[in-house]
């Protein structure tokens, strides 16, 4: 069978959005981030896709136009989309859709997912940890140095508490971590801040913080839940809560009152030596994604993207 005949390219107005989430949902690599609503509003409705059959594996394409050039880009706070199947993927067919997508784009900086590996791509850094079995079995996978940790973080008197405030929590991480992204706009911090009110009213944001004896918050972890995982999308650690290991109490808290439950916790990775070691010292395993890049822009557009 010739697979490029079988794959559509599909604009967003035309996409059955039914069939869509249901591929996702049953995907054996599901994630949230390759639901339409989250690519509606982290896109901005800007996004295409690349569907094969009857939405046996879909791939979503979020793109923008530069010069009258579209490309392909990953939208903030999206760390991985890719191609979606309810059944693993054979290297042909990840390779027909990649295909696909560059006869319809010239450019293309985009991450996909776990389950999209070729050994042409780019790994990056991810660690998730099961919480099926009890927090103790759990915490016996500890490194030593995150133990230890721990213990200088409970002479602080701290205390996990779910009494966080959306706004203040975003606007903190804001201010503590916004020069590290200079890429991502106001508009971004927009899109974001819409898409966590709709999964906080369908009840599937968690919101959780380390506080001190006065009650004042010290370190804070938003995520997004999912059938699948709890994503560590974002956590914010001031001055003042890094002196205490208050991010370490915070994390082995939403250990504690999650373990049990059929979930994953998706750490969310980095590259970054110091914060990919901070994650591994939880006891989790390696998950990664894969970097995919390609530039067939005309000179000598093709050099300002080099």
């Amino acid at each position: 069978m010739d697979i490029f005949h079988h794959i559509r390219y599909v604009p967003r107005k035309e996409i059955d959005v039914a069939r869509w989430d249901a591929c996702i949902a049953n995907a054996a690599n599901t994630i949230l981030y390759g639901f339409h609503f989250y690519l509606d509003h982290m896109a901005a409705g800007q996004w295409d896709a690349l569907v094969l059959g009857d939405y046996e594996a879909v791939m979503p394409l979020t793109w923008r136009r530069k010069y009258g050039i579209r490309y392909l880009y990953q939208p903030p706070f999206t760390q991985q989309t890719g191609i979606f199947a309810a059944n693993p993927l054979p290297q042909n067919i990840i390779e027909a859709f990649l295909q696909t997508a560059r006869r319809h784009f010239r450019f293309a900086e985009i991450c996909l997912n776990y389950g999209n590996a070729l050994p042409t791509l780019l790994p990056r850094t991810n660690y998730i940890l099961s919480l099926a079995a009890p927090y103790e079995e759990i915490a016996k996978k500890y490194k030593k140095i995150l133990t230890h940790k721990l213990k200088l973080a409970n002479r602080a008197a701290l205390r996990y508490t779910s009494e966080v405030d959306l706004d203040t929590a975003l606007e903190t991480n804001r201010r503590e971590y916004g020069a590290r992204m200079p890429h991502v706009s106001r508009l971004d911090h927009d899109h974001f801040r819409d898409v966590c009110g709709y999964l906080q009213r369908q009840g599937q944001l968690v919101l959780r913080a380390a506080v001190d004896a006065a009650g004042q918050p010290l370190s804070t972890v938003l995520l997004f839940r999912d059938q699948r995982a709890l994503y560590l999308i974002q956590p914010t650690t001031p001055k003042a809560g890094r002196k205490v290991e208050a991010n370490r109490f915070l994390l082995d808290g939403l250990i504690r009152e999650w373990a049990g439950r059929p979930l994953l916790l998706d750490f969310e990775g980095s590259d970054i030596p110091g914060i990919a070691s901070f994650y591994a010292n939880f006891g989790g395993e390696s998950q990664p994604y894969y970097f995919y890049r390609y530039n067939e822009l005309p000179w000598p557009v093709n050099l300002i993207k080099r």
